[in-house]
């Protein structure tokens, strides 16, 4: 093992391979490993170091594009990254780490098919984001969807175009208002971009819909503060709000969510109505990993983590991201926030950290400038605040479009979003809805079925 205590100088015991896991592949994970390729380029070369990271995906999601791709203005392909083409020089591994006994260095990996299996390390980074943190509200498991993965944001998608089809295509009243009834719980980045992405692309849709009128269509957020985007300030958020009632968006604030059995959906203010889609974006807790390992956790139920982003109090692991409980030397007592800005910067020193603990060097303290919020809010509106310069309307979209695109990593990605938008200046974009691929099989089932009888 090595004899460094963790934010200290140390020696490293005389071994012939240090063997650094990984766990996570999002944006800490990715950039850690990004950063480690180049860092330790001749360890990696000679073997004296070997990288790992294991992730249940081969691919790292970069989540502030999922309302473009929910909106058919990015093709989903084009905001993942595989992990194995970026990192060739790390081992990568798909699947579940189930356990952590970080006093014995090993883990258990559970792969998708095949039996789990323990895995020895020298070195753990816990990068293993967060998760939808729901609450036990009546009906929200089977009614509600989730907006942190590539796969809702295809399914929302395909759900909302889907859902124009059967209005269109009944008389009933009822299964119309039900179809044409969208819910948003959370009034944060991504709950009001995916509602304004969506919004926008509907009102171009209906175009193709005759029996489909803008009033027919009812967008509703339900926020339980008493205003939205707190990120770019009060005065921002406001002008947020009047924008997206303007739209003709129906803001419940200070309203919460009682119910929605069967898209039943009952709200603290008394209101009842049904409603087909509802997605939930009500904010995140750490990874369920952080309950499987002997790691300590702070009172949010994250990692405990220094300023050098070190395991408080523990040899040999690190964390970052949404798992960890970072705390922001900028405002002491505070915590860094948990979002993809501190994550990718955050992975900087990370790998840096883990470089000089390798060489016995002084470990760094994550210290960060502010740089501000972007929020696009559907084609060619947005809002911002950076460095203290408030932008809303084009201004705002046009800064939203830019930072995310020099953000999205490799050239090959940045590339393929530049060409997406560049052919949106020319031809609409698609109002197609395959929700079969969600379930592909169902036609051919049925048709095995069919045969049977014959």
């Amino acid at each position: 093992m090595l004899s460094q205590a963790a934010g200290t100088k140390g020696t490293v015991v005389n071994r012939k391979s240090k063997h650094i896991v990984i766990v996570g592949g999002g944006y800490v994970g990715l950039y850690t490993g990004l950063r480690l390729q180049r860092r330790l380029r001749r360890e990696l070369r000679d073997g004296s170091v070997r990288v790992t990271l294991i992730d249940p995906r081969s691919y790292m999601t970069y989540q502030p594009f999922l309302p473009e791709v929910a909106a058919g203005n990015i093709s989903p392909r084009h905001v993942v990254t595989p992990l194995r083409r970026v990192l060739p020089k790390i081992r990568i591994l798909n699947g579940m780490v189930t356990k952590v006994h970080h006093e014995r260095r090993t883990l258990v990996f559970q792969p998708p098919v095949g039996q789990a299996r323990e895995l020895d390390y020298d070195i753990i980074v816990m990068a293993a984001g967060s998760i939808s943190r729901t609450l036990p509200i009546p009906g929200l498991a089977d009614a509600a969807i989730g907006f942190k993965t590539i796969g809702e944001a295809i399914a929302l998608r395909n759900r909302v175009l889907a859902l124009l089809d059967r209005a269109d295509s009944s008389d009933d009243p009822d299964v119309r208002r039900r179809a044409l009834t969208f819910v948003v719980v959370g009034g944060g980045f991504a709950g009001i971009e995916v509602l304004a992405e969506l919004q926008d692309m509907t009102s171009d849709a209906i175009k193709y819909y005759p029996t489909i009128e803008e009033k027919d269509l009812r967008w509703v957020l339900i926020e339980a503060s008493d205003r939205i985007l707190p990120e770019v300030g009060p005065e921002m958020g406001e002008w947020t709000a009047e924008q997206l009632r303007e739209r003709g968006i129906e803001l419940k604030m200070k309203t919460l969510l009682e119910s929605c059995e069967g898209g039943l959906v009952k709200t603290s203010d008394g209101d009842e109505f049904e409603a087909a889609t509802i997605v939930w974006t009500a904010g995140v807790k750490a990874s369920p990993v952080v309950d499987s390992t002997d790691l300590p956790l702070d009172e949010n139920g994250r990692i405990k983590t220094t300023t050098r982003l070190t395991v408080d109090g523990v040899e040999g692991a690190f964390a970052a991201g949404d798992i960890a409980g970072v705390p922001d030397v900028t405002q002491p007592g505070k915590y860094c926030a948990p979002n993809a800005q501190h994550a990718v910067r955050q992975a900087k020193v990370l790998a840096d950290n883990i470089v000089a603990y390798l060489r016995g060097r002084e470990l760094k303290e994550y210290r960060h400038r502010y740089v501000g919020s972007v929020a696009g809010l559907g084609l060619h509106r947005g809002v911002a605040n950076v460095y203290g310069i408030k932008l809303r309307g084009f201004p705002a979209w046009f800064t939203h479009r830019t930072y995310h695109l020099l953000r999205i990593p490799t050239f090959n990605r940045k590339a393929r979003v530049v060409m997406d938008w560049t052919l949106a200046l020319f031809f609409r974009r698609e109002t197609i809805s395959l929700g079969e691929l969600e379930n592909p099989r169902e036609v051919f089932r049925a048709a095995a079925l069919s045969g049977r009888k014959r």
